[in-house]
């Protein structure tokens, strides 16, 4: 592609670079001049023009956009019609969003004309929420510059939504002599409304002793209902791996995986598994419905997402959420 200022002899067939008011009316900037465009052109005065022509090797910007759209877009994903050099993805439920972010920054690395931008990844998404953008900045790139892109985007998608699939969650509150009826209908409230706005529901509640056997009853009894996840949502933050909720956990024959995260709020979670359900003690900051580590967590297996040691201790880069009144700073005097 050749970018100059050019003679108007030499004009028609152009690209215009910039929107020009002539006597016939505004040209917008990108406009294939014609004869009559550049007889209009000369008419106000102007003898010369700005513009791009395409050369042999070219791929026009749309198209541009168009194809690298279609070779990054996975599952969960629509491709809206390309205009001005950018196509934009959206999201065709609700979900979180996956990327491949490696190959995304190799994309990007391939040409300044050629962009890919993207929402972060892991973000949660909703149904015709947009998730990227593909910008070709000149009017052109060469098709060596689409096709290396395409060729980086084959195999496994590099852009996708996981959609949340609609589960039922069993809640287990804990109490101590100590604890109030009202905290703990709040907590079970803010579950409730967390499971709704992801499209699952909250079925059996129950509230028991906070000890270990109390505690591993209720887990087999959701269990054997078919209840997942199961929330256990304690009296007392958990602290360690011998605490309560781990302790029920190993006890009901399940297996308290993590315990603690690298996410503040929402530090002292613990992550396990009883068969195929999901066992989560919940951090007592989740009584707020604000935002904090166990949402992570739980968004994430709600849309069948793997949440292991690997995938938790990952969420540390960016895990510092906004500081919450009720929490002092330096965060050195309470757990969540």
């Amino acid at each position: 592609m050749k970018f100059a200022t050019f003679p108007l002899a030499e004009a028609e067939g152009l690209l215009l670079a910039h929107t020009l008011e002539t006597p016939t009316g505004t040209f917008r900037k990108g406009r294939v001049l014609s004869a009559a465009d550049v007889a209009a052109i000369a008419a106000s005065g102007r003898a010369e023009v700005t513009g791009a022509r395409l050369e042999p090797g070219d791929v026009d910007e749309d198209k541009a956009a168009a194809r690298v759209a279609h070779a990054v877009a996975g599952p969960g994903t629509r491709i809206g019609e390309a205009v001005t050099g950018r196509a934009n993805l959206y999201a065709t439920s609700a979900g979180i969003l996956q990327l491949d972010t490696e190959r995304l920054l190799a994309i990007n690395r391939i040409d300044e004309g050629l962009t890919v931008a993207t929402l972060a990844a892991f973000d949660r998404v909703q149904a015709g929420e947009m998730l990227a953008t593909i910008k070709i900045i000149p009017f052109a790139v060469a098709e060596a510059v689409v096709a290396k892109a395409e060729r980086q985007a084959a195999g496994t998608p590099l852009i996708a939504v996981a959609a949340f699939e609609p589960k039922t969650a069993g809640l287990i509150l804990t109490e101590l002599p100590q604890t109030k009826a009202s905290v703990l209908k709040k907590r079970e409230r803010v579950t409730s409304e967390r499971l709704a706005s992801a499209g699952s529901r909250l079925g059996a509640v129950q509230t028991v002793p906070h000890t270990a056997s109390a505690v591993a009853a209720a887990i087999l009894s959701m269990h054997k209902s078919g209840h997942d996840p199961i929330l256990v949502f304690a009296a007392s933050a958990i602290v360690d791996r011998d605490d309560v909720i781990p302790a029920a956990v190993v006890e009901a024959g399940g297996q308290a995986m993590q315990v603690g995260m690298p996410v503040d709020p929402g530090n002292l979670i613990m992550v396990g598994r009883l068969g195929e359900a999901d066992v989560i003690g919940v951090p007592s900051c989740a009584g707020s419905p604000k935002l904090n580590g166990f949402d992570w967590v739980l968004e994430r297996r709600l849309a069948g997402l793997q949440v292991g040691r690997a995938e938790i201790t990952a969420m540390s880069i960016g895990g510092l959420l906004k500081e919450i009144p009720s929490r002092p700073q330096p965060r050195d005097t309470e757990g969540g």
